[in-house]
């Protein structure tokens, strides 16, 4: 067996069946061979952002991958490496190298030096005999503990040697919980609470705790928020949701945190963005983190505990159930949500059901939420302002169903995760949301949904302008309009073979999008572009 075999059949071993990637790395042939569809995109980036959703949406089930040439395309790749790192996204990513006897010789870009910092493993191949060593210690870095990207960088002049037969088994999932004494003094510090706030990050959807996390919830009777990237794990039409918090906010998450006088995290690491949710010192924090690191990062954590999220809350769970025998009445505090939530859709329905031309980015959200099967939908938002006027409005019904991101926010990633969300769940409905600023970055990627038979739904939100970019470039826009922008994005999508439709008046909202999911229906990409105000305005306080 040759390298290049043995590689591909150690990735169909470990159940990767969609190779993402951008030639020339030889790996695409081998896997080909091997019976996983190589999917070719157009930039680098893009591709990442495609295998980072296949990871995200299974729970890291399945194993996201992604291969590049070496040099210039090694050097494209690092900022999807980047964003999946910030995010402990599991993948594998397999760049190639430059011929061994020049892999180091500057200035040859090396991804094991250059990206060691932006992911949880680095290693080369350098002796062919050692590729099996080299792909199961990758493997059991994605599979273990706080994911994140592995690399294993190939060199090219390695693919064809010969190894002999190889002897692999899968690797396993090995997980741990906290320490019984931290839980002990976690839920001495939850009963003695008035008012806790239960908030919920992306380890919840690593870990498929959902369940859990919905029957911890109801037996303190307390109300959940969650990150962007928590978004979906706790039902938001669940009378103790909150919703999820970002840059944006709905109302009920700031009134609660900010009255919280307990704020149990679970499967977070509280990480301090301008994306995130702004919490108050003086709270008391119960951190419940995969990580020890993230212990006191930017928080301090009253009491830590050190596991996965769905032992976490079981091992949290039945302590408490020793001292509350039955779920507490929640209708006090469901009453308190419901009011104040009332309170905010009161002074934000007139933009949601705004009825004049151009049209407001509040009313197309509304209408695709309204129109939309949820339990049968994935969406994502994309950078700036489509996610936080999307954020604080969308209610995620479904585990999973809503992909948000934060602590790093590239322009343009939106289009991948979905592309990557439809290749693993093709029953699902899978909708970017993005900004004419976001499909300038990554556009000519709708051409690969077409050419790769990938039916997204696309909403793309035009305003003619960098409208986020208003508030802070007021001199260059008067003198120099320099954060105007120009383009005919539903023409293109015609152009590149899918279905593209631009929309101008709000009583035509519903039936495009209607009209758009028919096109994915019957396999086709749809892009429908809204034509909208340079809306400004988000719910922040």
């Amino acid at each position: 067996m040759k390298v290049g075999q043995a590689v591909a059949e150690i990735m169909k071993r470990e159940g990767i069946e969609i190779l993402c990637g951008y030639p020339v790395n030889h790996l695409l042939e081998f896997a080909a061979a091997a019976d996983i569809r190589p999917v070719i995109v157009r930039q680098e980036r893009i591709g990442l952002h495609m295998a980072d959703a296949i990871s995200r949406v299974t729970s890291g089930r399945k194993i996201g991958a992604f291969c590049m040439q070496h040099g210039p395309g090694t050097e494209n790749a690092y900022g999807g490496v980047a964003q999946a790192y910030a995010e402990s996204v599991p993948l594998l990513v397999i760049p190639q190298g430059y011929p061994r006897r020049i892999s180091h010789i500057d200035p040859n870009y090396s991804a094991v030096r250059e990206m060691r910092g932006v992911s949880k493993r680095a290693e080369p191949v350098i002796i062919p005999g050692e590729v099996q060593n080299v792909m199961r210690r990758a493997f059991s870095a994605i599979r273990n503990g706080r994911s994140g990207p592995a690399i294993v960088e190939i060199p090219t002049d390695i693919w064809n040697e010969e190894i002999g037969d190889i002897d692999y088994t899968p690797i396993g999932v090995h997980k741990y919980g906290p320490d019984p004494a931290d839980v002990r003094k976690a839920a001495a510090a939850i009963l003695g609470a008035k008012r806790p706030v239960i908030y919920a990050g992306t380890g919840v959807h690593w870990a498929e705790a959902w369940a859990e996390l919905a029957a911890f919830a109801e037996l303190l009777g307390a109300p959940v928020t969650t990150s962007l990237g928590g978004k979906s794990a706790f039902p938001e039409n669940h009378p103790l949701s909150l919703g999820s918090g970002g840059n944006a906010v709905p109302k009920p998450v700031h009134h609660f945190v900010q009255n919280a006088d307990v704020i149990i995290g679970i499967g977070c690491s509280f990480t301090e963005t301008n994306f995130g949710i702004k919490f108050p010192k003086g709270k008391t924090i119960v951190h419940a983190t995969l990580d020890p690191n993230h212990l006191n990062k930017d928080v301090v954590s009253t009491v830590g505990l050190v596991g996965d999220a769905k032992l976490t809350l079981a091992a949290l769970t039945g302590e408490l159930r020793q001292t509350i025998r039955s779920n507490r009445d929640p209708s006090a505090v469901v009453a308190e949500i419901t009011k104040v939530r009332e309170e905010w859709l009161e002074q934000w329905r007139p933009l949601l059901n705004a009825n004049e031309a151009p049209l407001s980015p509040y009313r197309v959200i509304w209408e695709l939420m309204n129109t939309v099967d949820l339990k049968n939908t994935i969406i994502t938002h994309d950078a700036g302002s489509p996610r936080d006027q999307i954020s604080p409005f969308w209610v995620s019904t479904e585990p999973m169903s809503y992909i948000g991101w934060g602590k790093t926010t590239q322009l343009g990633m939106g289009l991948g995760l979905a592309m990557g969300a439809k290749l693993a769940k093709p029953d699902k409905l899978c909708i970017n949301l993005w900004g004419d600023a976001a499909i300038g970055f990554t556009g000519m990627d709708f051409e690969t949904a077409v050419r790769e038979r990938i039916p997204i739904l696309s909403i793309l939100l035009n305003n003619f302008s960098m409208a986020i970019e208003l508030k802070v470039m007021p001199i260059s826009t008067e003198k120099y309009r320099s954060t105007d922008i120009s383009g005919d994005y539903a023409a293109m999508a015609r152009a590149f073979g899918g279905y593209g439709e631009r929309i101008t008046q709000p009583g035509d909202i519903k039936a495009a999008i209607q009209r758009g999911i028919a096109q994915t229906q019957a396999g086709k990409p749809a892009l429908l572009e809204f034509i909208t105000a340079k809306e400004t305005r988000v719910s922040k306080f």
